[in-house]
């Protein structure tokens, strides 16, 4: 989003659901923006991997005490009654955009994130199952186009980062790439959980990996697959 999407609202009223609307496509445009920008220094192969330069997906921006901008494949319904659709795109990429608030989808209204970021309960209440990503936003003070640029170019790294990490991963695991190529999958798909149980699938005799933490990162899940490949390579 370009910081002159930002409109004024006059002191003591509300913004009104099209000036969010507004505010908000700009901003996820902002951040496919800086994605795309970040991945055309990827060598070919890496940006070619990249989940958001594949086919369209849909983005749905969800309203509860913070904004969630989440990414997915799945197919959502038609819109019905007051539900709003943009078709979005960029050179390069295509999304769809949905917008849901507690008077839209009321099960949104019955979450509490007094005590911080509900982004589990969120996409129950949207029934999403995979995301690409999932960003949380705090109304107005990260609603620019600064934050988006950092989320994009973060987001665009990171996916980057991953490719690379299952390259080298699927180069040391020879007769069990097979598993490699599911674990990539649910990664793409944000499945914390699968990804875990084929990592130790690909490395069983890793102790750190046989038993399943809660609130282990993938992140933190491929970095130990990849040590314990490599040192069973020895160190190559």
């Amino acid at each position: 989003m370009s910081e002159r999407a930002s409109h004024p609202v006059p002191a003591g009223e509300q913004p009104r659901p099209e000036d969010m609307r507004r505010a908000m496509a700009e901003y996820v445009r902002g951040v496919h923006q800086a994605y795309l920008s970040t991945a055309a220094l990827q060598p070919p192969a890496v940006r070619g991997r990249l989940p958001l330069l594949e086919d369209p997906f849909t983005v749905v921006a969800a309203g509860v005490r913070n904004l969630h901008v989440v990414a997915t494949r799945e197919r959502l319904s038609a819109p019905v009654g007051p539900e709003v659709e943009l078709q979005e795109e960029l050179p390069g990429m295509r999304w769809t955009l949905r917008f849901f608030d507690p008077v839209v989808l009321p099960a949104l209204g019955l979450i509490d994130e007094s005590s911080g970021a509900a982004g589990d309960r969120v996409r129950r209440a949207l029934g999403l199952t995979t995301y690409l990503y999932h960003l949380i936003v705090r109304p107005g003070s990260e609603l620019t186009g600064h934050h988006a640029g950092h989320a994009g170019a973060g987001l665009a790294n990171a996916h980057a980062g991953e490719a690379r990490d299952f390259e080298e991963i699927r180069a040391h695991a020879q007769g069990r790439e097979r598993l490699v190529d599911e674990m990539e999958g649910a990664s793409r798909a944000g499945l914390a959980l699968a990804q875990a149980l084929l990592a130790r699938e690909i490395a069983p005799w890793d102790e750190s990996l046989r038993s399943v933490e809660v609130g282990r990162s993938p992140a933190e899940v491929r970095r130990a697959v990849l040590g314990a490949l490599r040192g069973r390579d020895g160190g190559a």
